[in-house]
């Protein structure tokens, strides 16, 4: 990150976000309810009960907490539907459109996600917006150490890190969770894991399209 570079330092959140895959999510979540014969969610019930850690989301769902086993077979079912439909998926509208502009005006921006890091290099390269970001971060472990974590191990990584001008464009609750961690602001998206009136109880702005989450986090920065 070059710290003379006006205008926000956005750190884009993947999944649900700038990747338009929550209809897969909760195809690959029914696939795997299915397996303990519970009933299919639809997408307003899966973005008002959705919650992280995504055992915690179960219970919910279950009354109770998985079982290891039920855990274990319900985790391989998600993943393989998911990734079945994941390749047939595409960016948020006008997401790249968006990140080639802000590139092409000399603002800065990175990719922090839990996906796996082996999993995301590829689909962003697919999706032909690699050069967009200063930097991609995956996650190592596989959602273990949390987003707080990645955020802070990113940040870290970003050289010239000012938070002064660094805001966390995401589609969940912990994304708003982690930029506070790492002494940042956040702005929230309805596109993905949850309903507006559940992003609300961050008490950070919640938007419905990303034009406008760029838009709000310039107005963050230019407040100071």
């Amino acid at each position: 990150m070059d710290p003379e570079t006006r205008g926000a330092h956005i750190v884009w959140d993947w999944n649900g976000t700038l990747l338009h895959d929550i209809e897969a999510v909760v195809a690959a979540t029914n696939a795997s309810l299915a397996e303990l014969g519970l009933p299919p969610l639809t997408l307003a019930r899966y973005q008002e009960l959705y919650c992280v850690p995504v055992t915690r989301f179960y219970e919910r769902l279950m009354g109770r907490l998985p079982t290891a086993e039920e855990w274990a077979g319900m985790d391989e079912v998600f993943h393989r539907h998911y990734f079945d439909r994941v390749e047939r998926v595409g960016l948020t509208e006008g997401a790249a459109e968006l990140l080639a502009a802000r590139r092409a005006a000399g603002l800065t921006q990175s990719l922090c996600s839990l996906a796996r890091h082996e999993h995301l290099v590829p689909l962003v390269r697919r999706h032909g917006i690699e050069e967009h970001f200063v930097r991609v971060d995956g996650s190592a472990d596989g959602n273990v150490r949390g987003k707080a974590r990645q955020m802070a191990a990113h940040v870290a990584a970003l050289g010239g890190f000012d938070p002064r001008r660094t805001v966390v464009v995401g589609d969940a609750l912990d994304d708003a969770v982690a930029a506070a961690r790492v002494g940042v602001r956040a702005v929230l998206y309805t596109g993905g894991a949850h309903s507006r009136a559940g992003l609300a109880v961050a008490g950070v702005p919640v938007v419905d399209t990303l034009a406008e989450a760029v838009e709000v986090a310039e107005e963050l920065v230019a407040e100071g």
